[in-house]
């Protein structure tokens, strides 16, 4: 089950290089058709960022969610994977993890109506407690 394991880890990673592609892809040449000094845009949340199209900063947005939460995710999947002992429901969660993530990705991209991504969040979210869950326990009791 170690490499089962590791398989979504490897693919939300690969998956949040993809975002920071597409990220590179829309954020540069806003930047040059705003004739944007790259100075300007030393902190994310600075007003030069904000001068860019909300199609351009939700990319970026959803590439810097990838950086957060799901930092939970890989060190509760590699503590699993590390411990030897992941069964398939782990598995499971963490497939449905990974997929939930891409979903909201995709959706944060595009559409990027709020609530409908607070949805998408908080189903990623409800994911982690059982994989949190077996972590303690199996950790616990080895």
């Amino acid at each position: 089950m170690t490499h089962a394991m590791l398989l979504p880890v490897a693919v939300l990673a690969a998956w949040s290089l993809v975002m920071w592609i597409w990220m590179l892809a829309t954020r540069v040449p806003a930047m040059q058709k705003a004739r944007m000094h790259p100075e300007k845009a030393k902190h994310t949340r600075s007003d030069a960022f904000n001068a860019l199209p909300s199609e351009v900063r939700q990319i970026s947005d959803n590439y810097n969610h990838l950086m957060e939460q799901p930092t939970i995710f890989y060190a509760l999947a590699l503590a699993l994977a590390v411990s030897g002992a992941a069964g398939m429901i782990d598995v499971g969660f963490a497939w449905a993890y990974v997929i939930i993530r891409v979903g909201h990705s995709l959706w944060q991209a595009t559409a990027n109506k709020v609530m409908i991504r607070f949805y998408f969040f908080i189903a990623s979210t409800l994911m982690l407690f059982p994989l949190a869950g077996r972590a303690i326990y199996i950790l616990a009791t080895s």
